[in-house]
């Protein structure tokens, strides 16, 4: 409880700035005047770093784990690929997190719902494997993209006789930073159906998508990328960018978090100068206002998925386009 007569008689006394400041440190106030930090900065600060991870080491991790850790004891069986800056253990950028996953043959991953929105990349599936999003079987095969809004029912069935491996993406760390998580767990654990749905509108089926990037002419830059949805979710939009072998992008500046992975392909993203080398099933990010630029070495294709909505929304989207030097705000 604070003393509000004493304090105001303290500051009417008060001769000196010190004996201001430490009244205010004893009511909660602070002196706008004398912040150790600035609230307000000309330009994004780089917080989060661009980072690489491989599939091929993801792969191998979940193979071992895979015989030690069922789903009964984890919630997924994934691989959280958390940007390396100190002090960090989940987010891959400030708003996105990437995380590999496997379901092993005739296994299930129990249904669950929360407020993050949600989509996975299929890296390795066999036929018969699914995402079963609001009581249907939605087909899992390499290079198809599933959504999995927020708060609908979701689980995975795997009734192939081999592992099926994915990339999930969230927008979770944006839901932590503001606070309004809520998850519920399935009561019988996966949602029981025989009903398969090869056309939800939750799946792109990666032929589907290729049959997008033909059609569709490249724009002024030479890109060749198509969207997945207008946007897909409210929170995160889906590209994906085909990149001819040697093509090299041009170079790009956003306040927008870009997570890439890798469909197929190889190549070389720079970002903010550090060098990737990527192949397929591979993920890297370029974090908000990082400059990247890619360059294949064979035919490849990349989905990049982003927080643009968020950033366009609140009128917060810039980008930099850094050959021209012209700058767009959306």
């Amino acid at each position: 409880m604070i003393d509000v007569a004493n304090a105001v008689a303290q500051l009417s006394g008060a001769k000196e700035l010190s004996e201001v400041y430490s009244v205010l440190s004893g009511v909660g106030m602070g002196p706008g005047w004398n912040k150790p930090e600035p609230s307000l900065w000309p330009a994004p600060r780089k917080t989060f770093v661009p980072a690489h991870w491989s599939y091929t080491v993801a792969k191998a991790a979940l193979d071992a784990a895979g015989p030690l850790i069922s789903t009964e004891l984890a919630e997924r069986r994934n691989l959280i690929l958390a940007n390396p800056i100190p002090g960090n253990t989940y987010g891959t950028a400030k708003t996105l997190v990437a995380a590999y996953q496997m379901v092993r043959p005739h296994e299930t991953a129990r249904s669950h719902r929360h407020t993050p929105n949600a989509l996975r990349l299929v890296v390795d599936a066999e036929p018969k494997t699914y995402t079963v999003v609001q009581g249907k079987k939605i087909p899992m095969l390499p290079g198809d993209v599933l959504l999995t809004p927020n708060w609908l029912w979701h689980g995975h069935a795997n009734d192939s006789d081999h592992n099926a491996y994915w990339i999930d993406f969230l927008d979770a760390p944006l839901v932590q930073m503001l606070e309004p998580m809520f998850l519920e767990h399935f009561p019988d654990g996966i949602e029981k159906t025989v009903d398969v749905d090869s056309a939800s509108p939750m799946r792109f089926p990666f032929a589907q998508t290729l049959a997008m990037l033909n059609a569709a002419a490249p724009a002024a830059d030479g890109t060749l990328e198509v969207q997945l949805g207008n946007p897909a979710l409210d929170t995160i939009a889906l590209f994906v960018r085909r990149l001819k072998g040697s093509e090299r992008s041009a170079s790009l500046q956003s306040t927008a978090n870009n997570i890439y992975a890798v469909i197929d392909g190889e190549g070389v993203s720079t970002i903010d100068g550090q060098s990737f080398a990527w192949k397929r099933g591979d993920v890297f990010v370029a974090p908000l206002w990082r400059s990247h630029v890619h360059e294949a070495s064979s035919d490849a294709h990349l989905l990049r998925v982003t927080d643009e909505p968020v950033m366009r929304n609140f009128r917060w989207l810039r980008e930099l386009e850094l050959k021209s030097g012209r700058r767009v705000a959306a």
